[in-house]
């Protein structure tokens, strides 16, 4: 039942958020745990991450398959400074992301925290929900400079 009240907690954060997308999840949750259709968790647990990432992916990539982006766009962007600090970014944010995916499936409690600062970047610093794996690469990082640190 613990289980349960957290994501209450976590669907009302996200209403106070106003972040659909952690009422939906959040909302499926408990719906899921209302039906007692408890058999479908391992399988989001286990393949949910590669389902949005699937679900993401297509949507970045729409704009080239409706012809909005051209070969010519796709060019530049290895002629140009934001282009090639794009490719950076994407670089790190994939280090980030794996970071991530660690950290929460080795402390997995963290997923609160994730959710909680996310919540306070929407509400005070209008930020934009990406989800928690960047949130946890982030922590994950921050960590392993404290690490280096004590070192």
């Amino acid at each position: 039942m613990n289980g349960f009240f957290f994501i209450l907690v976590i669907f009302v954060l996200g209403l106070a958020a106003r972040s659909s997308s952690l009422v939906m999840a959040s909302g499926l949750l408990l719906l899921i745990k209302l039906l007692r259709i408890n058999s479908i968790l391992p399988l989001l647990e286990e393949r949910g991450v590669e389902i949005g990432l699937l679900f993401l992916m297509l949507a970045v990539l729409v704009p080239v398959a409706l012809d909005r982006i051209g070969p010519g766009e796709i060019m530049d962007t290895f002629k140009s400074l934001p282009g090639l600090l794009a490719i950076a970014g994407g670089i790190i944010a994939t280090r980030l992301n794996f970071m991530g995916i660690n950290l929460l499936e080795s402390h997995p409690q963290v997923i609160l925290g994730l959710v909680l600062g996310s919540i306070i970047g929407i509400v005070f610093l209008k930020g934009v929900p990406v989800g928690p794996l960047m949130a946890g690469g982030l922590a994950a990082f921050f960590l392993y400079l404290i690490e280096l640190l004590k070192h």
